[in-house]
């Protein structure tokens, strides 16, 4: 969803977005309701089946999956250790089917499409949800995940350059502070163009 979209016309991008908001929904409402390790490797092929069926690049599914192996890496021992490795393995083919299947609908729709499908979910609920605001804070939220993302490279390269430690206070704090610079001047920027009204 942030800028990974990849461009094709497998039978998987070319489904609506809403169609696949709302499977994604069940596959991984499913996937959390599944205890066995076996149903969930029997998932595991389907889900790589759709991946090879959205002929999408398998190195970019990997790069969404990679942020959760560091989760995985504390969570599985401590699972092995406190309720044995069947839960363990559960808990970890939860989290990796539910990311890659998250990873699919990105990789295959646009933010635009995400965008609009919301804002049509919305609409019988005009009277107590405007869902262009809705479909507007969505949109801001999906771009500032990775401005953020920047603001901490580049406060981290900052400290690196100067030789300093990189101690969670040290990057804690410019971070923090340029990150609310940031919301002001984009708080500003909406109430030029009018959107507080």
């Amino acid at each position: 969803m942030i800028a990974v979209y990849s461009p094709g016309d497998s039978l998987v991008h070319r489904a609506p977005a809403l169609v696949k908001l709302v499977l994604l929904a069940v596959f991984v409402t499913a996937i959390a309701l599944q205890h066995s390790p076996l149903v969930l490797a029997g998932a595991s092929i389907v889900v790589f089946a759709l991946v090879l069926l959205a002929r999408v690049p398998l190195v970019a599914v990997w790069r969404q999956l990679v942020p959760l192996l560091w989760i995985l890496a504390l969570a599985v021992p401590l699972q092995l250790l406190l309720a044995g490795w069947e839960l363990a393995v559960t808990v970890a083919l939860r989290l990796l089917l539910a990311v890659a299947l998250a990873a699919l609908y990105t990789l295959t729709t646009p933010v635009s499409d995400t965008l609009d499908a919301m804002q049509l979910v919305l609409r019988p609920f005009r009277r107590w949800v405007d869902p262009d605001r809705v479909g507007l804070v969505l949109a801001l939220a999906i771009r500032c995940i990775p401005l953020l993302g920047e603001i901490v490279a580049e406060v981290l390269e900052a400290r690196k350059a100067r030789g300093g430690e990189g101690s969670v206070r040290a990057v804690a704090v410019p971070v923090i502070v340029r990150a609310l610079r940031t919301a002001d001047q984009l708080g500003e920027a909406l109430m030029a163009r009018g959107v507080d009204d």
